[in-house]
């Protein structure tokens, strides 16, 4: 397992697996994750040399940053309502 952990091409293919499983369920939930899986795969393709425990470690606070910064980019304000006027079917 952990061969496979300091395989950069592991880590991208998890990143590319997770956004496009953002693309299907959206809401900027599984964003972060994918983001946090590239930063590993570009610190494991340029040969850190970080144990599993550690890139772990990574992916989870890169995980988390990413999410909380999408969060705050993207959500809408606490006294705003999306509405809708027009309809593309009409």
């Amino acid at each position: 397992m952990d061969a496979l952990a300091n395989t950069w091409w592991a880590w991208a293919a998890f990143a590319l697996v997770l956004a496009i499983l953002e693309v299907l369920a959206p809401g900027f939930v599984l964003l972060g994750f994918a983001i946090g899986a590239a930063l590993v795969s570009v610190l494991v393709l340029l040969n850190v040399g970080l144990s599993l425990i550690w890139l772990s470690l990574l992916f989870a606070v890169a995980s988390l940053v990413a999410w909380l910064v999408l969060r705050s980019v993207f959500q809408l304000k606490t006294d705003q309502v999306r509405t809708f006027d027009e309809d593309i079917n009409s």
